[in-house]
């Protein structure tokens, strides 16, 4: 396998084939079921066959394995009823699988702004699923997440990678709570210009996400080391203390800053930079 080839320029379902191990890539409820959203097209907008969730089972390193991916080209990744259940049920499987005795991974690519507008509560409501069923899988298995670019983890999406056993990101990933134009919107140009990419990157961008410490691992934009990454912690098991047993050392972090300022990369890294971290 060439380490020249770009993660990030490939679509969902070519990353969560590319991610599984060689002939074993099977889709569940692909394009062919016709399993589209009712929503979409009494609105205007023209639904997609699999409603932008890819859902594949293979092996993973010759184990059992459930690849979930987002697809950022349709409505901005953004999740809604049946994208949502799709990846909500995969969880909800691998973690009975487990329970039966099958030991199954998973894998999570997010490339998604949250939640589908057009289906607001429906949306919110699969999110919710979603992170449910994350921590019920991860006491079994490590649920890698993998935010690679070019669309970023939002929104409630944003909730789910952090619930994630490990997360991955690339520099050109971006990870918030709430996207760059919605922070415009509602707070003013003078609070977050979402124009401004290199202040953008600087405050959301996966480099920034790495050295705070709210992600696990900073990867190049390569096929190889993606692979390689989500396999060294797949192997390494289920984590003996997860970023989310964390909680109250983050609430006393954000307790301590002073929202008068305007927050920048250096207050970000000062603020939550551990004294324990490379």
């Amino acid at each position: 396998m060439s380490d020249r080839i770009s993660f990030i320029e490939l679509g969902a379902r070519q990353r969560a084939k590319a991610l599984l191990d060689k002939g074993s890539f099977r889709e569940l409820l692909d394009p062919y079921e016709q399993i589209t959203s009712p929503w979409l097209e009494p609105q205007g907008i023209v639904p997609q066959a699999d409603d932008g969730m890819i859902v594949a089972k293979g092996t993973l390193d010759g184990k059992s394995t459930v690849v979930v991916a987002i697809e950022g080209a349709f409505q901005g990744g953004s999740m809604g009823e049946v994208s949502g259940a799709k990846m909500a049920a995969a969880l909800e499987l691998a973690a009975n699988d487990w329970r039966q005795g099958v030991q199954t991974q998973a894998v999570l690519l997010l490339e998604t702004g949250g939640v589908r507008l057009q289906e607001a509560n429906l949306g919110l409501a699969a999110i919710a699923d979603i992170h449910a069923a994350i921590v019920d899988l991860q006491r079994y298995t490590p649920v890698i997440g993998i935010v690679a670019g070019t669309v970023g983890c939002f929104g409630g999406m944003s909730i789910a990678a952090a619930l994630c056993s490990r997360l991955i990101v690339t520099r050109e990933a971006r990870l918030g709570l709430n996207g760059p134009q919605v922070i415009e919107q509602e707070a003013g140009i003078e609070e977050y210009d979402s124009r401004d990419r290199p202040f953008i990157w600087s405050m959301t961008g996966g480099e920034v996400r790495y050295q705070a410490g709210f992600v696990d691992a900073l990867v190049s934009d390569s096929l190889v080391d993606v692979k390689q990454t989500t396999l060294d912690f797949l192997r390494q098991g289920v984590p003996a203390r997860l970023r989310t047993d964390d909680y109250r050392y983050y609430l006393n972090k954000l307790n301590q800053f002073d929202t008068r300022q305007q927050v920048d990369k250096q207050r970000i890294l000062a603020l939550f930079t551990r004294e324990d971290r490379s």
